[in-house]
């Protein structure tokens, strides 16, 4: 596979595929799609999530088109959020979508934060399980808790029970975000998912390089959607600059690495 670098020598992810209103209509089977960063789309026949989307606004200059923007979405039946940080928790896109959006679910703090902010929102404890349409949803534990060490964000002591991962069981099988995390004991010991939205980002409050090999090889019959890479001008900064070409030659099975353009679909259990 051959990735586009940019002079800076950053990997930029593949031409962004715009998503229409037809993307939210009801199907006979389940489509995942990267939105960029660490954001996500599921329509699981016709349940319309979004997982951290960050579709406007954001503060840093980015090597992607956005695949959709708040005014074009239709409909959705819910929204998650795994934590606060602004590439994961857009404030504005939040607020733009009230009007079409049904739920929002995150952490409690990240929950309390975002009521705050006139954005009606349902906390939940790591281990929650709720549904939405036809979709169940699990918080699972995730170690991303980096503010303890910056002077600026002294003003609370940060939990890890104020950042979450989400597995959805659909009725094509299941879909797996470990979120922004330490690779942590607990996540080699869940049920082998059928997709791994895959952060590989090498950074110690991500999961590492190394840390991501572990995972995927963990289970090793897992598709893994590559995500956060490619879309922020952050050249120095290692949360943005995973490389996918790097895994190639490490993980078991490397034909299950799926490098997505933002937008394009990626589709499970397909019945039709």
């Amino acid at each position: 596979m051959n990735i586009m670098k940019n002079e800076k020598g950053q990997a930029i992810a593949p031409k962004t595929k715009i998503i229409t209103k037809a993307a939210f209509q009801p199907l006979g089977h389940t489509e995942i799609r990267w939105l960029g960063g660490g954001g996500i789309m599921i329509n699981s026949r016709g349940t319309n999530l979004m997982i951290d989307p960050v579709l406007e606004g954001f503060d840093m200059p980015l090597l992607i088109e956005m695949p959709i923007l708040p005014h074009d979405i239709p409909k959705l039946d819910g929204i998650l959020i795994t934590h606060i940080d602004n590439d994961h928790m857009s404030v504005q896109t939040c607020q733009d979508v009230k009007d079409v959006c049904s739920a929002y679910h995150a952490p409690h703090y990240v929950a309390q934060y975002m009521s705050s902010h006139g954005i009606v929102t349902q906390g939940h404890d790591i281990a929650d399980q709720f549904n939405i349409g036809t979709v169940g949803i699990t918080l699972t534990p995730a170690r991303h808790n980096w503010q303890n060490g910056s002077q600026k964000y002294q003003y609370r002591f940060w939990e890890e029970k104020d950042y979450c991962g989400y597995w959805l069981d659909t009725e094509d099988g299941t879909i797996w975000l470990p979120g922004d995390s330490k690779l942590l004991k607990g996540h080699l010991q869940m049920p082998s998912p059928d997709v791994i939205l895959f952060d590989f980002a090498d950074n110690e409050w991500h999961i590492t390089l190394d840390g991501a090999i572990k995972l995927a090889n963990t289970y090793p019959e897992a598709t893994l959607i590559c995500i956060h890479w490619g879309s922020v001008d952050a050249p120095d900064m290692t949360p943005f600059n995973g490389n996918p070409e790097v895994l190639f030659d490490k993980i078991i099975h490397p034909e299950r690495i799926q490098v997505l353009a933002p937008g394009e679909a990626w589709l499970l259990g397909r019945n039709e």
